[in-house]
């Protein structure tokens, strides 16, 4: 006999739309100051390339965060779609407490290991926490780790490094790029720290890319918000580039994240 109840696997998750806006003003001064047309918009133009890149740095330092920051106008970030403490909190609409499959995974070093992440144990805890992520063809395929976590990694794999001849008398040692090959599956280990970096000290987040999505407007990404707007009291024009969108989830209980 088949079974024809209801089945409904799908979840009402819901993320709304957040904002962010950048302005950019040329006096009247700098508009005489350089003189033409031509001038003026290439004036303009560098200003909006800057307040572009300016825009992209906020939301890739809100992207780490949980989206309570600006009063709760903030991007929905990694620190709400793969928390540290997954097993509450309300992510998308929907309780954790609640309902179990909403939970992603958090592997902590001290807690869950027994010790502090070093150079010696983190492919082991790595380990650990992607055997947790994976059902079927389903697995994390991107790794993203701040400074401390991705130098660790890097130690990790020092005693297998190669000294590569190139071909024109010049040789280098380490790797081009990192990838992580465990628990039945191959992930691109990136960082995204450097100068000012802005990920989570001591985090790696392991990603399934399949169910965490980017998704800004297609009409709001990174471009001019109307035209010129004149001051009404001041001898300048100013022009608005946003950004609208969200990071979304349709599935954490294929994510996780490695802490200290």
């Amino acid at each position: 006999m088949l079974n024809v109840s209801q089945n409904s696997p799908i979840s009402a998750a819901q993320f709304g739309i957040t904002q962010y806006a950048s302005a950019v003003s040329i006096s009247g001064l700098e508009m005489i100051q350089n003189s033409g047309k031509e001038a003026i918009i290439d004036l303009l133009d560098g200003r909006m390339n800057v307040a572009e890149a300016q825009l992209a740095n906020r939301i890739g330092s809100d992207i780490y965060l949980d989206g309570t920051g600006n009063s709760g106008k903030n991007i929905t970030g990694l620190g709400a779609a793969v928390p540290d403490a997954p097993t509450s909190g309300t992510y998308g609409g929907i309780n954790r407490a609640t309902y179990t499959f909403w939970q992603s995974v958090a592997y902590s070093g001290v807690t869950n290991g027994g010790a502090a992440v070093t150079a010696s144990n983190i492919q082991q805890y790595m380990d650990s926490l992607a055997v947790q992520l994976i059902r079927g063809t389903d697995k994390p395929d991107l790794i993203v780790a701040d400074n401390i976590f991705y130098r660790l990694y890097l130690q990790s794999l020092q005693s297998i490094q190669r000294i590569s001849d190139s071909g024109n008398s010049t040789a280098g040692a380490g790797f081009a790029s990192l990838k992580y090959y465990g628990a039945g599956m191959a992930s691109d280990v990136v960082l995204d720290g450097g100068i000012g970096s802005a990920a989570t000290a001591s985090h790696m987040w392991f990603l399934n890319t399949k169910y965490m999505m980017f998704r800004p407007h297609a009409d709001r990404n990174f471009v001019p918000i109307g035209g010129e707007r004149q001051a009404v009291n001041q001898d300048a024009i100013v022009k608005l580039i946003g950004w609208a969108g969200n990071l979304t989830s349709s599935g954490p209980q294929f994510c996780g994240v490695l802490i200290a």
